[in-house]
């Protein structure tokens, strides 16, 4: 089936590692105009060069820096495709766990957390909103987490932070749809990324990685019984992102392995 995804341009935070480079090698694989954004230059190098491809460093927490990433990326775009100043849809994918319990953490771990998680979805959607606007197919995909409806003790700040984005994406759901912009959420369980290779080198428990993964996805309810794939989240944030799930908005998608404590 064609998504519909090709000459349209899309902007992806975070998108030198994990699910947002999965993100960004599947659109381009589908003839989309990609944008993408993170903190490390020199991983932002190795995503490799392509013609419908733009990045830059860039912190989400900063507003002015986002906003000239996401001008400069629409514009870039606008003029080889002359479709000037439009975004397609944008993938707030930037973040990372904060695994403390609540004795351990401080009032700089809250702020700081909740920080990132809301700037993360606000400064891009706020430089990237009038770009939307100009699209006939406007997309917003909020890379969330099932923490967001299933906290865990030991990433209580995460925990409550990734709630605070799903009730969010919701209310934004609703408030721009006036505009045309859907926003729909992914809600992402294990996914088998560089921190859990480097988790099972420092356990040293003598099992083999396959077999350690095994035992983790035991522990922790996923009934695949493994860790999932970044490019398995991708497939998802493609879905959504795509003109023909046109009809879908203030929804999200559970890509966890079937881990769950309820029916919601």
């Amino acid at each position: 089936m064609d998504l519909g995804l090709a000459d349209r341009t899309y902007v992806v935070t975070g998108g030198s590692s994990g699910v947002g480079l999965a993100t960004v090698r599947a659109l381009l694989d589908e003839g989309a105009h990609v944008a993408t954004c993170g903190r490390d230059a020199e991983r932002l190098k190795r995503i490799g060069e392509h013609e419908r491809l733009f990045t830059a460093v860039c912190d989400v927490r900063d507003a002015d820096a986002v906003r000239e990433f996401v001008h400069s990326a629409a514009e870039a775009f606008g003029g080889r495709s002359g479709r000037s100043g439009r975004v397609d849809g944008l993938v707030n994918n930037a973040g990372q766990s904060r695994m403390k319990r609540l004795d351990e953490t401080t009032g700089d771990d809250w702020r700081d957390e909740l920080e990132l998680k809301f700037a993360g979805v606000l400064n891009p959607l706020q430089a990237a909103r009038k770009h939307l606007a100009a699209s006939d197919a406007a997309s917003v995909v909020n890379v969330n987490a099932v923490l967001a409806k299933q906290p865990e003790t030991r990433l209580i700040t995460t925990s409550a932070a990734r709630a605070g984005i799903l009730n969010l994406s919701k209310s934004l759901s609703q408030e721009l749809a006036a505009d045309g912009i859907r926003v729909n959420s992914v809600c992402l369980g294990l996914v088998d990324t560089g921190q859990w290779t480097r988790r099972h080198a420092a356990a040293d428990s003598g099992l083999s990685y396959e077999d350690w993964q095994a035992e983790l996805a035991a522990d922790r309810g996923i009934a695949l019984g493994r860790l999932g794939r970044a490019e398995e989240v991708a497939y998802a944030i493609l879905a959504l992102l795509s003109p023909r799930a046109s009809y879908i908005t203030g929804t999200s998608i559970d890509v966890c392995g079937g881990v769950g404590r309820g029916i919601l």
